[in-house]
């Protein structure tokens, strides 16, 4: 199935924007990921290219960070690991079939707890053995998830998962719409 190239930079334009507001939003812990790679799963028909935007954001925005000094954008083998978890709710989001705000905030949360779960987890299998911040044990496992709760943003992934498949609704069905039936 062939993609409309006008929607195709749309989304392009939406993912690239909401890697930028990471990058803005900062340190306010208000991350796009998410949403970013739900919304590509979603609606870039190109599987390939699905996977490659919200990786190359997440990359750009990582780099901003690095390149302005921010914060550290390049900090070690779990940030590998986190590419490889948005790459697995991309292929989340190549299921959601019907993009109704049930569905969008049913899909957003699961990878929110997706990501929250595989990401601390690698983080004490991974990180942990170099930082040395949690004992080796269940009871170190234990303390490395509440204390990264804080941290579990399901709100900002509701947030922008609404505003990308929002925005794309929206320019989409009036904007473009408008246009074809003037034409």
């Amino acid at each position: 199935m062939k993609q409309n190239k006008t929607n195709l930079i749309l989304a392009i334009i939406l993912i690239l924007a909401a890697a930028i507001s990471r990058v803005v939003m900062y340190p306010d812990n208000y991350s796009p990921i998410i949403g970013m790679a739900l919304f590509g799963g979603a609606m870039i028909k190109d599987k390939r290219f699905a996977f490659v935007l919200p990786i190359f954001a997440m990359f750009l925005s990582d780099l901003m960070f690095q390149v302005s000094g921010i914060a550290v954008g390049f900090w070690g083998w779990g940030q590998l690991i986190g590419y490889g978890i948005l790459a697995l709710i991309t292929v989340f989001g190549f299921r959601l079939k019907k993009a109704n705000p049930v569905n969008l905030v049913a899909f957003s949360l699961a990878s929110s707890v997706i990501f929250f779960v595989l990401s601390n987890l690698s983080f004490f299998l991974i990180d942990n053995r170099i930082y040395h911040t949690y004992t080796q044990d269940m009871a170190g496992l234990k303390n490395c998830f509440i204390q990264a709760l804080p941290f579990f943003n399901y709100k900002a992934d509701l947030v922008y998962t609404g505003l990308l498949f929002g925005t794309y609704y929206l320019i989409t069905h009036y904007a473009f719409s408008k246009k074809q039936a003037i034409a």
